[in-house]
Parts: C-alpha cells; structure tokens; sequence
C-alpha cells in the first residue's frame, strides 16, 4: 500500500470483512473471460465462505484465483471544509478490505453446514429456524447439494482513509464540520475519523470533565451497556425491562454518550426527533460514581446540539428531580407556558 498511514492491521481487516453486509468477488473463468459478481458471504474461522447453486457460475471459478473486496463509503468532505477557494481538497473518506486467494470447495458435510448457519445468523439475526447442521432431515439434502466455497483469509489487507495524513488541528476542525454540517451519518463518520486519528486535539464540542470523553455516536453494541444503567432508574423500574430499553438505544435515534478511561460507559443520553417540529429527550443518565462533575451537563449539552435535535422548535422532557439541570439550558415548566392559541385534548397510547 503506497500511503502506509491508511493500513489496516489484519485484525481490523478481519473485523470489517465480517461486519460489512456484502462483498465483490472477482476472478476468472478457465478461457480468461472476468468474472466481477456480489455475494452474500460469511467470515468462519480462516475462511470467507459464501454458496451457489451446484451448476451456477460460481463453480466454474473454483480453483482459480481471485480477489475478494467489501468497502464502505464514511462520509465525503467538500473542498471548503479545509479551503475557501480550491477545489483539490474535497475528498472521500472510506474503508475497504481485500483477500486475495484461491477459491477452494468446502467439501465436509458439517463444515459446509456452519458456512451455512453463519450466513443465516448473518441474514436472520432474530432466529425463528431450525438451525442448520449437516445431518438434519430438513437440511440434508440442501447442505449436501449445494456449493459452498471460501478463499482462506491468508492474505488480507485493510484500507481506512480518514484523515490520517491532516494535521491534528485539521482533523479537530474535520471533526468540528461534519457536526456542524449534521448530515444522516455524520456523527458516526466524526467518530470513525476521531478513532483513527488518536492524538487529534478534542473539539470544543466535545469536552468533557476529566477523565471523561464524549462520545457524539454510540454503536448499537454499546445499548446493553446503557440499558444497563437505566434499568433501575425510577422513569423506567417496572415499567420498562433491560431489553426494552437495549432494543430502544440500538433503534436508530439520536444518542451521544461518555465513557471512562476503561472505556466503561458513564453517561448516556437520546432522543426522538423529526428535527424541525418537535423533539423529546429521554433517558439522560450519569453512572453513579461520576454525578456532581457536570458530565450530566455535558451529555445534555450534546444531545441538544446534535443534527438531528438542533432544528426543532420545541424540545421536551420530562423529570422529576433534575430541573435544576435542565433549566441551565432553557428548559421551563409547562404549567409556567401561556394557554396554546389552539387548545387541544392530548391522547396516548400505551402498550401494556
């Protein structure tokens, strides 16, 4: 690779094989015409596995060499992100993998069945089949009559350009533009970007007490954490259960949180939103050990000034003890508001 600073390890190359939904495979037939298909595919053990029909296209490919590739576009970034008059520094930032191998027919019965079962769990996360194994009266039959082949992961190689070769003061003020600019995915690409570049100053936005670092995106992963520490918070104790609340963080919603020097989450908050009528804040929350630092602050601060709440008019909450905190910010009772111009019943519904 001709700009080393890009270069993933073998390990992170691995990581995004097995996270990105679809890879590009590419070879040739016996009398050299190309072969360039999309395939569904499944990282096992030291294999990238995928299937085909006995008769497909696939099998003539098998023997030959080939070149398997997955990337993800993170964000692209305007040229006036880092100049005001020339157009060279506009650019697209992006990850990529590539495995360059022999494709090979898994012949074993019970291997070719665990290629298979991870494809499901890949595609069919929530179950709701049998799982697939070998000897199965349901899959017997398929598991032996179908191609399932891989290319060994021995020659792998990752690719993440993301602002390795700015200056630190250039990626703090990156940074600072993407959240600003607020587009869908943004706020995931400053953090992808803020991970790769470690000794990049933090941008106001972003501080944090010490000990502390905010985080403006949350994996989905991260949602049994924060679920974790609202549980038994009385907004949510009998009446919303631990996977409920993981289901709610991992949905898709603006989420920013904080954790500690472990990388332990301490802080969490979201909030729905259509980002120009109404937005509503839920399930601010501080660990324990960290209230009275003003991390609390910080959080709340964060997810008021993110894209997707920034725009609305109104922006609610409720709560019962921390009013103290939320009127620092601009929040008042509705009891104190005038009368609406246009009085209405308010209804809801609720789930039991």
């Amino acid at each position: 690779m001709r700009r080393t600073e890009f270069e993933m390890s073998p390990a992170l190359a691995r990581a995004l094989l097995a996270e990105l939904p679809v890879v590009h495979l590419a070879s040739t037939l016996d009398d050299g015409t190309p072969v360039l298909r999309t395939v569904n595919s499944v990282v096992v053990d030291d294999w990238i596995g995928f299937h085909s029909a006995p008769n497909g296209e696939k099998t003539g490919l098998v023997g030959r060499p080939a070149v398997l590739q997955a990337e993800e576009e993170v964000a692209t970034v305007p040229s006036t992100f880092f100049d005001g008059e020339k157009a060279c520094p506009a650019t697209a930032y992006y990850r990529s993998v590539q495995v360059h191998g022999v494709i090979e027919a898994i012949t074993d019965p019970a291997n070719k069945a665990r290629v298979l079962q991870a494809l499901m769990e890949k595609l069919q996360p929530a179950g709701g089949y049998l799982p697939i194994t070998a000897d199965h009266p349901h899959y017997r039959g398929p598991v032996n009559g179908l191609l399932v082949a891989g290319i060994r992961l021995e020659r792998i190689t990752g690719k993440a350009k993301l602002a390795q070769n700015r200056k630190p003061p250039e990626i703090a003020a990156l940074l600072t533009s993407l959240w600003r600019r607020g587009e869908p995915g943004d706020p995931r690409a400053l953090e992808l970007i803020r991970a790769a570049n470690p000794d990049a100053p933090t941008p106001p936005f972003l501080a944090a007490p010490a000990g502390a670092t905010l985080y403006a995106w949350l994996p989905p992963a991260a949602a049994a954490d924060a679920a974790g520490l609202l549980v038994d918070e009385y907004w949510n104790a009998g009446t919303f259960t631990r996977d409920e609340l993981t289901r709610a963080h991992a949905g898709g919603s603006p989420w920013v949180g904080a954790r500690d020097a472990t990388g332990r989450l301490v802080a969490s908050a979201r909030a729905i939103s259509d980002g120009g009528k109404l937005a509503w804040i839920y399930d601010v929350i501080v660990a324990p050990a960290w209230r009275g630092r003003g991390l609390g602050q910080a959080v709340t601060r964060l997810i008021l000034d993110h894209p997707g709440v920034r725009g609305a008019r109104r922006v609610m909450l409720g709560t019962r003890d921390a009013h103290s905190l939320y009127e620092r910010f601009g929040f008042v009772d509705r009891a104190a508001l005038p009368p609406r111009r246009f009085p209405t019943t308010e209804m809801i519904l609720i789930r039991d």
